[in-house]
Parts: C-alpha cells; structure tokens; sequence
C-alpha cells in the first residue's frame, strides 16, 4: 500500500518547488494554465532556440534534464498529448544491470554505468526506485551453463556483485519460484521503478530548470539553414477542442470563467494570439512586439479584477462527476502500431486530432529522441542510415494481493533470438507484472495471434517461473513497442550527415537502465560541435514527489461528490487514497496537462484494483470534473479520458466472473 512507502522510498524533497492549490489561489493572474506548452517559453531574443530535442520519453527527458543544467535555450517537442506516451509507458520498468547485453555494444557501454546514476537521481527527483534485484532462474541442469555464461558476460560489462545461487539460496530468496530450479544468476544491483513516473520527474524537473515542452506537435519537416536547422512542426489537438479554438467551424460556447470574470477568456484569446505568431518563426516579430499585446491583455485583465469583488476558488472539493462521461470499458478504439510510434493511446489519430497551427522552429542543434518515429525524424535530414523494426511487448498486471509471490525481477534463462525472456515481478506499487512478448511486427505469426493466444503465452511462460500466481486476478493488460532498428545496436553518435543532429535513436530494452548514462553522452556529443558549456549556477536538482504517503485513513475521508470540501482530505480515488489537493497539485506542476490519463500517470488515480468503475467510486469522473473546474472547461469533450481496448488485450476493462475463469484456464490450471 502507499502508506508503505514512506519508510521503503526517498519521498521527501527539501529545497523542491511545491506548487500547490495554495500557490494557486496565490496566482496574481488568476487564469488557467496553458495548454499542449509550458508556461514559460525558453527561446533566444531572436526567437530561435540552441537545442531542440524530439521525443520525451525517458531518453529525451534525461537528455532534457541533462542540458537544463546549462545556460543554453532548450525546447523538447513531443508528439503525443503528455510526455512518456510511447515505449516509456509501456514496459517493464526494469533498471537492468547488464549482465546479458554483448559486450563491446552500445547497449553494454551505457547499461551498467546508467543502473548506477538511479539512487542518486531518486534522491533528487523522488519518483520511486527499488534495487530489488534480479534472479535468473535455471529450471535444469542443462540450463546451468547459460548462467555461467551471462556472469562471464557481466564481467566482461564490468557489471559488478554477480554471483551464482544453488537451489537453497534461491529458494530462501524466493520460495514461491518453480520447484525444478537449480540454480539462478542473482544481480544485486538490478532495480525497478515505474517507467513514466520516472520520464515525468525528468521532463518536470527539466522544465523547473527552464527547458520549454511542446506536447502534440508533430515534427512534419527538418530544413538545414545557415548552420543550423528549422523544423516545421504541426500543432494538433483533439477536434472538439480545436472547434473552440476556431468557432468558425462549429457552434461551441467559450469556457465557463467560474469567477464571474471574463479574466481567463480575455486574456487566453489576447496573449494566445500574440504567443502563437511568435511561436511561428516570424522574421517580422520579435519578442518585444510579442509583448504589446500581452502587456495590453494584463492591463486590461487588471482592470476587470480590480471590478470584480469575487475571485476564483478553484479549489472547493465539490463537483459534478454524475454530469461527465462514463468511463470507457468496451467497444473503443484498437490502438495500431503506427499510432504506437507518435504516442499510441495519446497519439494524433488515436484522439481524433486536427491540426490547428504550423510552427517554425529555428535551432542551433536537433537530438533525435523520437524512439518509434527517430526512423522518419532522421530521414528528414537526408540520414536513412537505419529503420525501425518494432517489437510488442505485450503485458498482464494483476492485484496487489499477488504481489508477495515475487521479491525479485525474475528471469528465465534467455533466448538467443528473442532476448531476456517473459518475466514475472511485483512493480514499485505492489502489483505483480506479467511479461512481455516479443511479437515484431514484419512477422505475420506474430501479428496474426488472437488475443486469447497472447494471453496464454505470457500466463503460461509465467507460471513456469512462478506456478502459483492466480490469474483472476489480472485487472489490466497493455502493449510496448520496443523501438528495435536495422543497425541491430542503438544509435548513439552525430549523424553523418550532420553532426549538429546528434542520433538518440533506436533505443529499446535496456534503454530505460542506460537513459541517464545516454543524456551525459549526448551533451558530450553537442558540446563537442560547439554547444556552450557554461553552467548554469541556478540549477535546481530536487523535485518534489506528486504521491503522498498515507496512514491508512487517518485524515482523509472518501464519500459521495460534495461531500467533503476540504481538498486535502477529499479522497477523489478510494483504491489509492488519492485526494483531490493531490490532482490540483499535480495538474500545477510545470508540465501542460488536461486529461484523466495524464493524472493517471502522476497520482495513479484510477491504477487500482477497480480500474476507475463506474459502480464503485467512479473515480475517472471525479478526476475529470476537477480537470475541468481548474482549467476552465464546460464541455466535457476538452478531457482527455482513458480508452478502451487502445493497446489491452482483455476482452474489456471490467473483467466478468466468466472472463476472469477463461483467463485461470489460460493459464492451465
């Protein structure tokens, strides 16, 4: 449970930002916070920028982080609708130590010397590690000298702790564990996290530090110009909210100002306009003429504030979630592979997306993090050097209460082909995680298998590690799609075509371990063609965490909508004890978001045993009515919602009594 968390993870954070909705109600403006953009733009006085970074996942973000840490102008683009919508999301969450990987790859350079950057950065950042270890298990003695090869191979690595267990070893580690096992490879020093909270403490703290964040814009060309580059990016959002944007095109009315002022309309409609001219690259606009049209939407902003005898109280634990949508747990949209490369669930066409503005971006440099995309991105500047051949990853969460059955990640011995294997590991929150496959997708087989068959591989491979499990208790499946390239390595270097376009590229399993070890590399790299070194003595290394630890239920209470006003002790998801001052919070950090997913993500409103139903708490809609009152949405159609099936491979979100049987008789029982 979370309350166990205080006492296990670092989740304090002195010296932190902590914005709040007590900062909030302290804002002098007293508007809603952008949207799909931070709130603070990190371009140069000619409106250009030295870097830009394509992707967000956990490579781009570390790399973001990275360079924040410099007094250079930084801007990551990102094509879904929030940070660590691609292959970040969807994984394993897995700090490998590298044992497995070839030595004198790119993988084996980076892994072990990134697993030994994680405490320092969770102390730092607060988004949740574990060193749990790993055990990889031999289930007979012809499989015991794959062991002592992958320890020859660790060493080799310069991975350090390995060592081989007998069978009593391992089974005082794990005694729950197939009671064939010989012996396993144990890895002190392998860890694990939950993949996007990580990406998201990266992205955040990159921004706390002045790095800007563009979320769905999709990077359409890349010109070489005067020593540098501009892209051309599309600026998209989903089609009932960009009808808003354009009422031309449909008859929708103009967000409710809860207030009774025009102040958020007045000023979003004046400064938008004056922000996205400048955003465009316009040679004819400066920043200084941007600001005469803000400087007139403040004043008159002031004005009407100061005619006003109320204010906004954006916060007042009470809602409206019986008015919003019901939660989605059938008959949704599949998510493709396509979509899986630009943000799957989070992508353009996944959201029913327009575009509703073209930017140019001028920049010294470009790093390509755009992990399914950095294929097409790298094209863009004439560089086909490789292609991406994805991998799915296709994986089943089940209850907390299967938790204790694994202590450690655990491994079978691996396949020379497909690689480290279906795994079986309690994740950082206490559920037990099944998985991946390893479907790529140029094979027909592979995609041709039912959902049932994939089902039945991922229970079945587990429960030759790990027999005992219940598989009842699944309550969530999902799909990664591993960025797999044709060079077979990642792609870490300048491009050949340009060494000012430094390649991040190609980067699948063990890119989470390694992300940290890739930033540093990747400013080596830019600083080498010319990047500033200077540093930035402002830097702010700490974050502070989103989730609170709980007393059980001391201080809070969970009740009917309204109920309970203050937000502190409003539970608005009875599974995690989420409060509603925790998704004000959340939403007041310094990276744009506006959907339950989003929140999802950062709080884990909606991660529990219940999946958000309906019948239970109805905590999606809790959530969304928050995400409208604070951002100044009438119609529910602005929010983001979860979808269903997107990348699941259950038959629904809510699995049936019958449903939850087949998934015991898949696993052959």
């Amino acid at each position: 449970d979370i309350e166990d968390c205080a006492g296990k993870f670092n989740l304090t954070a002195s010296g932190a930002p902590t914005p709040s909705h007590e900062t909030c109600e302290s804002c002098p403006n007293k508007t809603v916070c952008p949207r799909s953009a931070t709130r603070h733009q990190s371009a140069k006085p000619d409106g250009s920028y030295d870097v830009v970074i394509v992707g967000a996942g956990c490579v781009g973000s570390s790399i973001a982080r990275e360079l924040s840490k410099y007094k250079i102008s930084v801007l990551l683009l990102e094509a879904a609708d929030d940070v660590t919508q691609g292959a970040t999301k969807g994984n394993s969450g897995i700090v490998h130590a590298g044992f497995d990987d070839k030595p004198g790859s790119v993988r084996a350079k980076f892994c072990w010397p990134g697993n030994q950057m994680f405490a320092k950065l969770d102390s730092e950042l607060h988004f949740g590690y574990q060193k749990n270890g790993s055990l990889v298990l031999a289930k007979s003695e012809k499989e015991r000298p794959i062991l002592k090869d992958l320890l020859k191979r660790g060493e080799k690595n310069g991975v350090k702790n390995l060592r081989i267990l007998e069978k009593d070893e391992v089974f005082e580690l794990e005694p729950h564990v197939n009671p064939n096992t010989v012996a396993a490879l144990y890895s002190p020093d392998a860890g694990n996290l939950i993949p996007y909270e990580f990406a998201i403490a990266m992205a955040e703290n990159a921004a706390d530090n002045g790095v800007e964040v563009r979320i769905r814009r999709m990077v359409k060309a890349i010109d070489a110009v005067d020593g540098g580059f501009t892209i051309t990016a599309d600026h998209w959002e989903p089609k009932p909210y960009a009808a808003k944007m354009h009422p031309s095109e449909a008859t929708i009315p103009e967000p409710e100002v809860k207030s009774g002022s025009p102040v958020p309309a007045v000023l979003i409609a004046l400064a938008g306009a004056a922000t996205a001219y400048y955003m465009s690259g316009s040679d004819q606009f400066s920043a200084a003429q941007a600001a005469i049209p803000l400087a007139v939407s403040l004043g008159i902003a002031v004005l009407i504030l100061l005619a006003s005898s109320s204010k906004p109280n954006r916060v007042q634990g009470a809602g409206k979630a019986k008015d919003a949508r019901k939660p989605v747990g059938t008959g949704g949209k599949r998510v493709t592979v396509e979509e899986m490369m630009v943000g799957g669930s989070g992508s353009m066409s996944a959201n029913n997306g327009v575009v509703v503005g073209t930017e140019k971006i001028k920049c010294s440099y470009i790093v390509n993090a755009a992990g399914g995309y950095s294929d097409k991105i790298s094209a863009m500047i004439g560089d086909d050097s490789f292609y991406i051949k994805p991998r799915l990853g296709d994986y089943l969460l089940l209850n907390r209460d299967q938790g204790h059955l694994a202590q450690h990640t655990l491994f079978p011995c691996p396949d020379p082909v497909l690689g480290k294997g279906v795994l079986v590991q309690t994740t950082l929150w206490g559920n037990l995680i099944l998985g991946p496959t390893a479907r790529d997708t140029y094979l027909k087989e592979k995609m041709d298998m039912s959902d049932e068959d994939v089902q039945e591989f991922i229970l079945g491979k587990c429960k030759d590690l790990v027999p005992g499990f219940d598989a009842k208790q699944v309550i969530h499946g999902f799909v990664g799609a591993r960025a797999k390239n044709s060079t077979g390595d990642w792609i870490i270097q300048e491009s050949g075509v340009n060494p000012k376009f430094i390649q991040a590229a190609g980067i699948d399993s063990p890119g989470l371990a390694g992300s940290p070890a890739i930033a540093l590399h990747v400013v080596g790299l830019l600083q080498k063609n010319g990047l500033s070194k200077e540093k930035d003595p402002k830097f702010n290394p700490i974050r502070a965490p989103i989730i609170t630890p709980k007393d059980g239920w001391k201080g809070i209470k969970a009740g009917p909508v309204g109920k309970f006003t203050d937000p502190k002790k409003n539970v608005v998801c009875k599974c995690e004890k989420v409060t509603e001052a925790e998704i004000v919070t959340a939403m007041r950090r310094s990276l744009p978001i506006d959907s339950t997913q989003g929140l999802r993500k950062r709080t884990r409103a909606g991660m529990g045993h219940c999946q958000g139903d309906e019948s239970n708490y109805n905590c999606e809609c809790r959530v969304a009515d928050i995400i409208a009152r604070e951002n100044g949405y009438n119609k529910v159609e602005d929010i983001g919602r979860r979808p269903c099936p997107a990348t699941s491979t259950l038959p629904q979100r809510w699995l049936t009594d019958d449903e939850k049987e087949n998934m015991h008789k898949l696993q052959g029982q």
